[in-house]
């Protein structure tokens, strides 16, 4: 097949062993991102399969109208950025695995790694050390501070078992299936959502971005939090309301904040408020972004091609499309 592999801003996948899965096929990668639609379907006008790198382009119904020689979109995760109804229309299947039972370790760890950085503002303390200015404020203990974790996932799981190992308590809020699910765990849920965001010093948040829950994190609750707590987001941007965190940032509520994610990616300009504000730490998107992650999830993903050229398509989204095309409907 005519594989192109989009957004591998790096062009980390071919340097990985799992690469080696497509070999026998045409594969293209793409190491910068193309917004202009009609730049984009130039590029892949022979595409045969579409390789998608998460959520780094948008799938939309007149893109498709322009590759006719699609077959199958691949990736892993969920597909808010894939218009499903015109991939159905258009006989292009769309396979996307959900991964095993183990959390993104990656994700928890730098989830972790941020509220270290934030708690100690490592930062501002390298800066002034490269600077020659030695140390510059004191920093806090994670230890006896409260973590209050939004979304009771498994990578959320797992960082309230890093919070614990560093003596902290955790206290947790999300949906109202997830709180019950939380207390039948024997896991502590705050009071109120109110109560979550006034009494943790520092609030994590791991939800899905759905049209529930996009800007589900308001003004008001980032109004509650503590002058000198820390707001940490590796999930989505368009969690928080927008712009309620530059505002809420600026009026030292909560005191510091540190995200890997904006709701432009990638995010290019340094005079950007957010990006450029002095209570933000800030990676771009990295969460996921280590060889062991690549490689369990687009080996997932080179499995689909393999089974789709087999005739035998796993983790379909549309089957129709298969089905159609397996009775020449």
């Amino acid at each position: 097949m005519r594989i192109h592999i989009l957004d591998d801003w790096f062009e980390t996948l071919p340097d990985l062993p799992g690469f080696s899965l497509l070999d026998g096929h045409g594969v293209t990668v793409w190491t910068d991102h193309i917004s202009d639609e009609a730049t984009l379907a130039e590029r892949l006008k022979d595409a045969e399969a579409l390789v998608l790198f998460r959520e780094r382009t948008h799938v939309t119904r007149s893109l498709l109208e322009r590759l006719p020689a699609l077959r199958l979109i691949a990736q892993r995760g969920a597909f808010p950025h894939v218009d499903v109804a015109a991939c159905s229309d258009h006989n292009v299947l769309l396979c996307s695995g959900k991964g095993g039972d183990e959390p993104n370790v990656a994700a928890a760890e730098l989830t972790f790694t941020l509220m270290l950085a934030a708690l100690r503002d490592l930062p501002g303390q390298m800066a002034s050390a490269k600077a020659g200015l030695w140390q510059n404020g004191v920093g806090r203990t994670a230890k006896g501070l409260t973590i209050g974790l939004y979304g009771y996932g498994r990578i959320a799981r797992l960082v309230a078992h890093y919070a614990r190992a560093f003596g902290m308590s955790v206290v947790w809020w999300a949906s109202p299936e997830g709180c019950e699910k939380a207390r039948g765990d024997g896991e502590v849920v705050a009071d109120s959502r109110e109560a979550f965001f006034a009494e943790s010093d520092v609030v994590s948040l791991h939800l899905r971005l759905t049209p529930e829950t996009k800007g589900a994190i308001t003004a008001d609750d980032l109004g509650l939090m503590k002058p000198d707590s820390v707001l940490i987001n590796t999930a989505r941007a368009g969690l928080i309301a927008p712009g309620a965190l530059k505002a809420a940032l600026d009026a030292g509520r909560p005191g510091r904040a540190a995200v890997d994610v904006f709701d432009q990616e990638p995010l290019t300009d340094p005079n950007d408020p957010l990006l450029s504000h002095p209570r933000l730490i800030a990676t771009p998107h990295i969460g996921f972004v280590t060889e062991q992650e690549f490689e369990s999830q687009f080996g997932e993903i080179y499995e689909q091609i393999i089974a789709y050229v087999a005739g035998a398509p796993i983790n379909m989204v549309n089957p129709q499309v298969w089905s159609r095309r397996l009775y020449g409907l």
